[in-house]
């Protein structure tokens, strides 16, 4: 049998590091694009990955990098998460012509900024989408290019979770606003306000989640979502109390999050910007509703909590050895 091919765009980051992870233990080649490859591939020897020189900005490499592959999975944003408005689309653009090329179906990673306030609290897929904040608009913008793709004939599958955590998520509210990486544990900062539900989603699961619907092709639409439950904090203690149980640290203190600090920093840190847009998230409960999914998979990847944040904290180095 013919070993299968996917193409993983933003392979250094969180969930694209776990969608190559997952892949290839499924036997598909791995290919990841990147502008430095040589280096890549020098430090992740033994990965498995394929490190392809190129840009995901540049069509004609994309194109050339998905040659062959049955799946694309645009796990990419822009670097440092600046410029989002001049460089989502093009890059969503770049991924539908190598699709075209190639006959692959693209995975997309959701976001809950798709949403505005006529939505909340539960979501499922056909949730009108009118958000109120301009990420939100982008990411609106970018699910309606690919609907109007399928239509064409390029197929995509979008899956929507809550706020990511796991190992190797540096990019994360767990890993930059809640917990210190490389350091024990001794409070959290937590964001939102007790009684306020959450909903968190550990990365391998969200990973296991798109390669069982990736084996279910002849089951999806031309364009598909699914929507994940993951772990929801029903009240907002419950991670926090997790953290403190996995840590070695019940009773673990938690210090509010310096929300008074952003409008001051917004203006010379771009992240400070991109978390004061999509703070709305913390001061009211969204939920992810995942009975389509179960509809098709009979049950949601899910890990026990405290085994997810034993690997998670472990990843980050914030465990006593």
């Amino acid at each position: 049998m013919k070993q299968q091919i996917a193409l993983v765009l933003g392979a250094t980051g969180g969930i694209g590091g776990a969608m190559a992870k997952t892949l290839m233990q499924r036997g598909w080649q791995v290919r990841a694009l990147h502008r430095r490859a040589d280096q890549m591939a020098a430090a992740s020897g033994g990965s498995g990955i394929v490190w392809r020189q190129g840009d995901a900005m540049q069509e004609q490499d994309v194109v050339a990098a998905a040659a062959g592959a049955s799946i694309i999975v645009h796990a990419v944003n822009p670097p440092g998460y600046r410029n989002w408005a001049q460089l989502v689309m093009p890059m969503i653009e770049n991924s539908i012509a190598a699709a075209r090329a190639s006959g692959a179906r693209i995975i997309l990673p959701g976001t809950v900024y798709n949403y505005g306030a006529d939505a909340f609290p539960d979501l499922c897929e056909t949730s009108p989408q009118n958000p109120s904040t301009r990420k939100g608009a982008i990411r609106v913008q970018l699910e309606r290019r690919l609907r109007q793709a399928a239509q064409d004939g390029v197929r995509s599958l979008v899956v929507r979770a809550g706020d990511f955590f796991g190992p190797h998520m540096a990019n994360s509210w767990f890993a930059q606003g809640m917990v210190k990486p490389g350091r024990p544990v001794t409070a959290v900062s937590y964001p939102g306000q007790r009684g306020i539900g959450h909903q968190w989603a550990y990365l391998p699961d969200v990973a296991e989640t798109m390669m069982q619907l990736i084996e279910r092709e002849p089951s999806l639409a031309a364009f598909d979502t699914f929507h994940m439950n993951g772990h929801w904090d029903a009240d907002g203690t419950e991670m926090v109390a997790a953290i403190g149980r996995v840590a070695g640290q019940p009773g673990l203190k938690v210090k509010r999050f310096p929300w008074w600090l952003l409008p001051l920093a917004s203006p010379f840190v771009t992240v400070f910007r991109e978390l004061r847009e999509v703070s709305y998230l913390w001061r009211q409960p969204l939920r992810l509703d995942n009975r389509r999914l179960l509809q098709l998979l009979g049950s949601e990847p899910h890990t026990r909590l405290d085994e997810a944040l034993e690997a998670t904290l472990a990843g980050m180095g914030c465990l006593k050895k």
